[in-house]
């Protein structure tokens, strides 16, 4: 015996098993009261062959059509089907009407069905095909044979009409209504997720960079597509930080690098910084990949945003102080400038937007060479910022991984804020700790200030050592 093998039928989707069958079901009802309306209309005992054959049409075309529309509930044109047939209905409607005598109140209330069921299936276009449809239909069946449309007052008459008008816009309110509601309910559904979709959107854009979510949310993965870019590249990490991790508590440590990445973080932000990476206390900045200035330009964002790290550090460091911490934590720095592939990175499943290179390796060279509150740059990027930034030579260092010696140089301070124009101070030794930033003092402040500072003066005078 041959396999038999039965067809599964298709899964039936929400949108499809609703709409439609409805609109077959008020359609149908609207067929049904025409051929009603034309029994009433002729009479029974001296009706015509044609008549009565026009009737059974009208009915064979009414059972017919619906039950050949419940076939095409799941098909993919069944909306086009439908208009199809409802375009039919008032071609049978007005040649049924046309051909025997009906009361003219019955004619007007079957074209008012016509055009609200036209226009609430399809608008206006759909309103002029159907309209088209029935004059047409109309005109033919009064050229092949001419029938009177009467007006009068007989009930009898027009019971049948009324009753079917009334029923189809009973019918046709309770179906509006039911979708109405179940739409009401759809957009409070949808809305209710679109706020749980935006907050877990905010949330996961809190683990992706910038330009990630940039691309992402706009559409537009072309921009994450590697290449090769000369770009300013920073690292950082907090010296000591693994030793002080095994003196706190877990959440003494996980406060304190909230605290001090989030200050980082925002300063980054401020100089437009794309951060690329945390890594356990370290972080991985770059200029010049989706935000450029120029190459000058870069590198004077990232020595600004590092000068300012350095200073907010020291902040951090009396805050820290203040809560307990005795050990005063110390970031240290490394810049490099040069040519690095930026781009995604990883298979199908997984995917990373970094940047790689010989120029990164050195950048994160520099950060594990330099000293406590250290900046250090290479040779490359002080050549793009010496003019504005004082730097101190350090000399060569060797640096693992690469064959030659090193350039390297120590960040000063801003050419402006020395001299007499010098508006930071800092200055840290034991028993001695004071930063002072004149752009950030405020006028109400600056007098209590002087006070204060005048008193310390005053005291360490005084005192014998």
């Amino acid at each position: 015996m041959g396999d038999k093998r039965r067809t599964q039928p298709k899964a039936k989707q929400p949108h499809q098993t609703d709409l439609l069958p409805r609109q077959n079901d008020v359609r149908a009802l609207m067929c049904f009261a025409a051929a009603a309306t034309l029994l009433t209309n002729i009479n029974w005992t001296s009706a015509s062959v044609a008549e009565w054959a026009v009737i059974a049409g009208v009915l064979t075309y009414t059972l017919a059509g619906y039950f050949w529309l419940r076939r095409h509930y799941f098909a993919d044109d069944r909306q086009r089907l439908f208009d199809y047939m409802s375009t039919a209905d008032a071609v049978v409607i007005g040649v049924a009407l046309s051909f025997v005598s009906v009361d003219l109140l019955a004619v007007g209330l079957f074209f008012t069905m016509i055009q609200f069921n036209s226009l609430v299936h399809g608008g206006i276009k759909k309103w002029l095909v159907d309209n088209l449809a029935f004059i047409a239909s109309v005109a033919v069946t009064q050229l092949a044979q001419a029938s009177e449309w009467v007006l009068t007052s007989s009930l009898q008459n027009n019971i049948i009409p009324l009753i079917g008008v009334f029923t189809y816009f009973s019918s046709y309110a309770l179906f509006l209504n039911n979708q109405i509601t179940k739409l009401m309910l759809l957009n409070k559904k949808i809305a209710h997720e679109q706020t749980v979709y935006k907050l877990r959107t905010y949330k996961l854009s809190r683990y992706l960079t910038p330009t990630v979510w940039k691309a992402v949310n706009e559409g537009n993965d072309k921009i994450l597509s590697a290449e090769r870019k000369r770009i300013t590249v920073f690292f950082s990490d907090i010296k000591g930080f693994s030793s002080l991790s095994e003196e706190l508590e877990a959440e003494t440590l996980t406060d304190l690098l909230n605290t001090y990445f989030t200050e980082m973080v925002k300063i980054a932000s401020k100089h437009k910084g794309t951060i690329d990476k945390f890594m356990g206390d370290g972080i991985m900045i770059i200029f010049g990949d989706n935000h450029s200035d120029g190459l000058k330009g870069d590198c004077l964002r990232c020595l600004s945003m590092a000068i300012e790290m350095r200073k907010k550090m020291k902040e951090l460091q009396a805050q820290w102080f203040n809560q307990g911490i005795k050990k005063p934590l110390s970031i240290r720095m490394g810049i490099n400038t040069g040519f690095c592939t930026v781009g995604s990175f990883g298979t199908s499943h997984y995917m990373d937007y970094t940047v790689l290179g010989t120029h990164v390796n050195l950048a994160s060279r520099l950060e594990s060479a330099a000293q406590p509150g250290e900046i250090l740059v290479s040779h490359e990027t002080w050549s793009l910022i010496k003019d504005v930034i004082i730097c101190r030579d350090k000399g060569e260092i060797n640096a693992k991984g690469f064959s030659h010696p090193i350039k390297v140089y120590q960040v000063v301070d801003f050419r402006k804020d020395l001299g007499k124009n010098q508006s930071y101070f800092e200055e840290v030794s034991e028993g001695f700790s004071m930063y002072m930033d004149l752009e950030k003092i405020r006028n109400y402040d600056k007098d209590k200030i002087i006070v204060n500072m005048e008193k310390a003066i005053e005291r360490l005078k005084d005192k014998i050592i």
